[in-house]
């Protein structure tokens, strides 16, 4: 689309374009019934709360609840009324009902992808937070699973269904600071210590072997399940993928690039806590995207992170900055947005500020479920932006910068970072087939 395009016509486009859409998904796409039957697996807080997003749509049940802490379990079976034989431990159960139209994916990371897939071969529709998954290659087998199994996959990134981060995307395509050449964005707060933990037995009520799922076999620890297991390698893909992946996703978006990086580069370390996490307090990570090669088709995206500060750029702890010869931007999810013009003067905006909507998310999905309407964070958006996370950690991890090729998702010159692009599984029906 040509920068000189107006938002008024941009907007008749994408509006033509979803009807067009959803004509089209009509006549080829048997809906499922009016109300849309949703299993919940992984009863956390955040669980918790997608749920009740979508318990209180239009026609939509929870019908399942699932986990294998049988405390979460019972306390999310009686928050949805949910029936006993809907109350489970072993998500294959209700993948093999046929009654069941979708998942809501809210486990920990290593569990993301393998979840996904596993709906999407039994047909289910699925919203799966945040990062998509906890390596590279496994996204990219949920991306081919979606593809081949038909059905829809939205990623948790919620501020691509947010209206004023859509309005304040829809300014950068039409040209409002010029060509985005670079996109800074931050995630910056204070977080706590996960201190040291012991290995133990696991708890009486959680079945620990079901949690762990495909991954490897390690010892239960104490400050490593329940809110911790973000910190840890083997189950979590640090701030990075847990919360920077919403400001890396938007954006990757406001700066237009719908492929991999070709160069990351990328420092930090543990700069403030002195505790058991694995992952960085402390992170600076660049990407660069060559495109063609020439002058004006090269773009960079840079993520900050200090996971101890409390004094923010812009007076925000989620937010980026849009590059141009022409301006800058500045979005954040958290309902604030700014333009200025080359002399650095602001430019009035006529778009309501608004904070990450879920319960818009939500309903998107709903509707590419009942009538096709195209998802705003499919597969292949958060394999992308969370591929981003994955390839800035093993950067910061090894030290040093990767080469990596879009096309094969390999990184290139560099054996011990191409093996953590994948994982090591041990024989569970949960390893995602081709990992």
């Amino acid at each position: 689309m040509s920068f000189s395009t107006t938002r008024r016509t941009f907007l008749q486009v994408a509006s033509t374009t979803a009807l067009s859409s959803l004509a089209i998904s009509r006549s080829f796409a048997g809906a499922p019934s009016d109300k849309v039957r949703v299993g919940l697996i992984g009863c956390g807080g955040r669980g918790l709360h997608d749920a009740e997003l979508f318990q209180n749509s239009p026609n939509v049940e929870i019908t399942y609840v699932c986990d294998p802490d049988e405390g979460r379990l019972a306390n999310a079976a009686k928050k949805f009324n949910v029936p006993s034989k809907g109350v489970i431990a072993d998500m294959r159960k209700m993948l093999d009902d046929k009654s069941l139209d979708a998942v809501i994916v809210t486990t920990p990371d290593h569990w993301h992808s393998p979840a996904s897939i596993l709906a999407c071969e039994a047909g289910k529709h699925v919203y799966v937070e945040k990062p998509i998954s906890h390596n590279i290659r496994e996204s990219r087998l949920l991306v081919e699973a979606a593809a081949k199994n038909k059905v829809q996959v939205q990623h948790g990134t919620q501020s691509r269904s947010t209206q004023m981060m859509i309005e304040a995307v829809k300014l950068l395509r039409e040209g409002i600071i010029g060509p985005v050449l670079v996109a800074k964005c931050w995630n910056i707060q204070r977080r706590g210590s996960i201190g040291r933990g012991q290995d133990i037995s696991p708890p009486a009520g959680f079945d620990y072997d079901s949690w762990v799922g495909p991954a490897t076999m390690i010892p239960y620890r104490t400050n490593r399940v329940h809110q911790r297991w973000t910190w840890w390698y083997h189950f979590g893909t640090g701030d990075m993928g847990n919360d920077g992946v919403h400001d890396i996703d938007y954006t990757r978006w406001g700066l237009g690039v719908e492929t991999h990086p070709s160069k990351v580069v990328a420092i930090g370390g543990k700069y403030f806590q002195d505790d058991d996490q694995e992952f960085p307090d402390t992170q600076q990570v660049t990407f660069e995207y060559p495109g063609d090669g020439k002058v004006g088709s090269r773009r960079m995206l840079i993520y900050e992170q200090r996971l101890w500060d409390t004094v923010y750029p812009h007076n925000v702890d989620s937010g980026a900055e849009f590059h141009g010869a022409g301006g800058q931007m500045f979005l954040s999810r958290r309902g604030k947005l700014q333009v200025l013009d080359s002399q650095n003067k602001p430019k009035p905006l006529d778009i309501p500020l608004q904070q990450q909507d879920d319960k818009a998310h939500v309903a998107n999905l709903l509707a590419a479920i009942r009538s096709g309407t195209k998802l705003n964070a499919d597969a292949l958006t958060g394999h992308l932006s969370s591929s981003l996370c994955h390839l800035g950690n093993i950067a910061t991890r090894l030290g040093r910068s990767l080469n990596f090729d879009p096309a094969k998702e390999q990184i290139l010159g560099d054996e011990e970072a191409s093996r953590l692009v994948r994982r090591e599984y041990r024989d569970h029906w949960g390893r995602p087939k081709g990992a």
